[in-house]
């Protein structure tokens, strides 16, 4: 296990596992979402990483954003560099190779639910509460949140949470889209372990390829997204995962993937 300023590490076979840890709500800092970044940089590197989980420490938080206090003397040069780092981190998030999701323990508000909007999944406890109070204190959810959060949820949504600052439990984040799946408290992590779990019984280069495709659809017509698909699918020819794939499945067996 490695411990960073407010972001703790460690990896359970193929995923790892990222706990947010800057009590007492878990909020982000600059150095935090350097941090951030530099590790999803790294688990990129790692071919025996094919999936990350973030969570929040202790029992009430998963995260609470940004501390207001830094923008209490409205300087707009501590603004742009906070909002450089906020889109650097999670924009990076957003392009992690494997299969990345949020166990949301706790309260997610502002830049907390944008860590989790710029997973791939999310799982929520509960008792967990959801908001983007940004506008509330003469802001915005600059981090993604306005495009990620109408993507999951579509605009009716997306323009209560936001324009409005309308909160919603978890039961009410289930049934609009915002998660996919609701769970006794205390265990949103093992949930999220488990369905990590699942990725790695995929080819780790086909769940890029697909991801990618996935995402693509939010920005790119299908008469362009359809040949692509086409395209990366004969792509896979040239990796070593599609021929073991493929060989595993007729010789009954499980595959051995290199990630590559």
């Amino acid at each position: 296990m490695t411990a960073h300023t407010a972001i703790i590490e460690h990896i359970i076979g193929h995923t790892a596992i990222l706990t947010l840890n800057n009590p007492p709500a878990n909020t982000w800092t600059a150095d935090s979402l350097q941090q951030l970044k530099q590790i999803v940089i790294k688990l990129n590197q790692n071919k025996d990483i094919y999936a990350l989980v973030i969570t929040g420490q202790g029992e009430k938080f998963f995260s609470a954003g940004a501390d207001l206090n830094l923008f209490a003397d409205g300087d707009k040069g501590t603004a742009a560099s906070m909002a450089k780092h906020f889109g650097e981190a999670f924009e990076a998030l957003s392009a992690f190779r494997g299969v990345s999701i949020a166990a949301i323990n706790g309260y997610t508000m502002g830049g907390g639910l944008e860590v989790a909007l710029a997973c791939d999944l999310r799982i929520a406890e509960s008792q967990a509460q959801m908001a983007l109070p940004e506008a509330t204190v003469g802001l915005l959810p600059c981090a993604g949140g306005t495009q990620n959060l109408t993507a999951l949820v579509g605009e009716g949504w997306a323009k209560r949470m936001i324009l409005c600052g309308e909160r919603v439990d978890a039961a009410k984040a289930e049934k609009i889209g915002l998660v996919e799946e609701v769970v006794e408290k205390g265990q949103a992590l093992d949930a999220a372990v488990a369905l990590a779990a699942k990725v790695a019984k995929q080819s780790p280069s086909s769940v890029s390829v697909c991801k990618t495709l996935i995402n693509a659809g939010r920005a790119m017509p299908r008469s362009q997204a359809l040949p692509l698909e086409r395209e990366l699918f004969v792509g896979l020819f040239d990796t070593d995962d599609q021929a073991e794939g493929v060989n595993a499945f007729l010789q009954k067996r499980a595959p051995i993937w290199k990630n590559s």
